[in-house]
């Protein structure tokens, strides 16, 4: 935190005085105008460093975290903005140091790209992470018995509840907005939560309102397991799946927890197999689909819930006659290109199945991008997701 703070006055005091030189003898009201927004920018991130920083209670408030998430996002989005203004302008100098001066389109160069960079993570963190987008997907499934055919399943993943502090009207939209679809099953592939329990608040109020016709079902991530929380809270990580278990099943859902339920639906047997995720990347710890998968032999469709979809290349494809397999957990790494034509995340560097439908000869993967975020408070270029899933014979 000592490096961070002195690398934050730096470039204070940097950018200060590019803006200084470049605009105080050109206009003295956009100077000012300038130098109170640097200010105010200071402010803030100052006011939640402090919050941060001071914080005693519970590592798991969503307060806290809302704080974190807001540091978080005011750090990169100033930040990175004012490093690089500082370079160009301060190359501009080293290049002109013996006529004096500095390189005007250097610095103009570095102001553009300076706000562009503010402006992006700006309109990501306020607008982009609650831009929902309804994801409408046909699974065409060979010799599906016809009355499953256009069957609804909707799907929903990564809440990360302590990302909707002060929105939880916004969660209740998203959500209702799918069961507008009158869906048949409401699924969630995990992650309701980041570090803890406490994050849980009274989202079950919201997330118990709405139900598929034939049930809602879910798993537990790798956040659920309580696998961040800090290292002096041994006991209260001990008891989180056990308290999320108790958690989640008030909120509507039937937890899977490597096991599985056959309902069911117009007559046919349908299996819903979940299986629990633990650990952090790399080292995620997959469930025990045998265990989950046993006694499904009756069941005319198999669904999987699996929060991690490298899961279904490890466990699932060409070695189980699972057709539909659902996950979550890559968040698209919220930043990418989503696109009719193109979808492109860093994420694919280690999710070869990152977001979208994939299939392997006659068994398909869904992975839904999340509804929350993680680590940072934008999303950009890489909108939420609710997925609405139709099942079709063909």
């Amino acid at each position: 935190m000592t490096t961070l703070i002195f690398i934050l006055l730096v470039f204070e005091v940097l950018s200060f005085l590019a803006i200084r030189d470049h605009y105080l003898k050109r206009s003295k009201i956009i100077y000012y105008v300038i130098i109170f927004i640097h200010f105010i920018l200071s402010a803030l991130m100052l006011f939640f460093m402090i919050k941060v920083i001071s914080y005693k209670g519970f590592a798991d408030n969503p307060r806290f975290i809302n704080d974190q998430l807001i540091l978080t996002g005011l750090l990169i989005g100033v930040l990175i903005p004012r490093s690089i203004l500082s370079l160009t302008h301060f190359t501009g100098k080293i290049i002109r140091r013996k006529e004096g001066g500095y390189i005007g389109w250097l610095t103009n160069a570095g102001i553009i790209l300076s706000v562009m960079i503010f402006l992006i993570i700006g309109y990501g963190s306020l607008i982009g992470r609650f831009n929902f987008k309804t994801e409408e997907v046909t699974v065409k499934i060979k010799d599906l018995d016809p009355s499953l055919d256009g069957i609804i399943i909707a799907h929903l993943s990564d809440l990360h509840l302590a990302s909707f502090h002060n929105h939880a009207g916004l969660l209740d939209d998203a959500i209702k907005k799918v069961a507008g679809y009158g869906p048949d099953l409401i699924i969630n592939t995990g992650d309701f939560i980041t570090i803890g329990m406490r994050e849980f608040g009274r989202f079950d109020t919201i997330l118990s309102r709405y139900r598929g016709s034939y049930g809602n079902y879910a798993v537990l991530g790798n956040h659920d397991m309580g696998t961040y929380l800090p290292g002096d809270a041994a006991e209260e990580k001990r008891k989180t799946p056990s308290g999320m278990t108790g958690l989640i099943t008030g909120s509507g859902y039937k937890l899977l927890n490597d096991e599985n339920v056959i309902i069911d639906i117009k007559g046919v047997k349908v299996a819903i197999i979940g299986v629990q995720t633990g650990g952090s990347h790399p080292g995620i710890i997959h469930g025990d689909l045998m265990k989950a998968f046993s006694g499904t032999d009756s069941a005319d469709f198999k669904i999987l819930l699996c929060h991690d979809p490298n899961q279904w290349d490890i466990d699932v494809a060409g070695k189980t006659d699972i057709q539909l397999s659902l996950a979550g957990h890559t968040h698209g790494m919220q930043i990418g290109i989503i696109t009719k034509k193109l979808r492109w995340s860093p994420a694919k560097r280690y999710y070869p199945q990152w977001n979208g439908l994939y299939s392997e000869g006659e068994q398909f993967l869904y992975v839904n991008r999340g509804l929350g975020v993680l680590g940072v408070p934008f999303r950009i270029w890489m909108p939420p997701e609710l997925t609405i899933i139709t099942l079709r014979s063909i």
